[in-house]
């Protein structure tokens, strides 16, 4: 009996791990994310500035979606996609400008608290050979998952450059 009961608490951690490995979520947790939520500040044609949606990479499209409204862009037109760092303030919109006006300058203080984005920069052509600009925002760290996706859909991307100290 003693033998029984030690076999059972030995192979336990073995089924936990196997029920562990086969999950769903540790499936979907290996595939890349097709789908960026994504802030689009200016840029695409028929598409309000400042409007929040999705952005999604086919093989021969980037799609932004927010609501009815949709903008598609050739991966073959796109010339040039960088990324960047930034930050924008926790507080924004009507509450961030009223609190400039908190007594004691603690509404420029409450401005000093910032949350850190990517940015995303698209140069492309439209198909009468005009070139424009896109720029989107992400959450911090998903600009150059979405940048590797245009890449390995066709798009081009210039190198990035080394800074001046590496250099020396």
């Amino acid at each position: 009996m003693l033998k029984r009961t030690r076999s059972v608490f030995l192979l336990a951690p073995l089924f936990v791990a196997a029920a562990v490995v086969s999950s769903p979520m540790a499936h979907a947790q290996d595939k890349a994310i097709t789908t960026f939520k994504v802030h689009h500040v200016i840029g695409l044609q028929a598409i309000q500035h400042n409007t929040k949606g999705q952005v999604t990479v086919s093989k021969d499209a980037l799609t932004f979606t927010s609501g009815p409204t949709k903008s598609d862009l050739s991966i073959a037109g796109i010339e040039d996609v960088q990324t960047g760092a930034d930050s924008q303030r926790i507080i924004g919109g009507t509450l961030g400008a009223l609190t400039m006006f908190a007594p004691y300058g603690s509404g420029r203080f409450l401005s000093l608290f910032r949350s850190k984005i990517d940015t995303l920069t698209i140069e492309y052509r439209d198909p009468n050979g005009g070139l424009h600009g896109a720029i989107f925002t992400l959450p911090q760290g998903q600009a150059s998952m979405l940048k590797s996706q245009l890449v390995a859909a066709g798009a081009k991307a210039s190198p990035v450059p080394a800074p001046e100290a590496a250099k020396q």
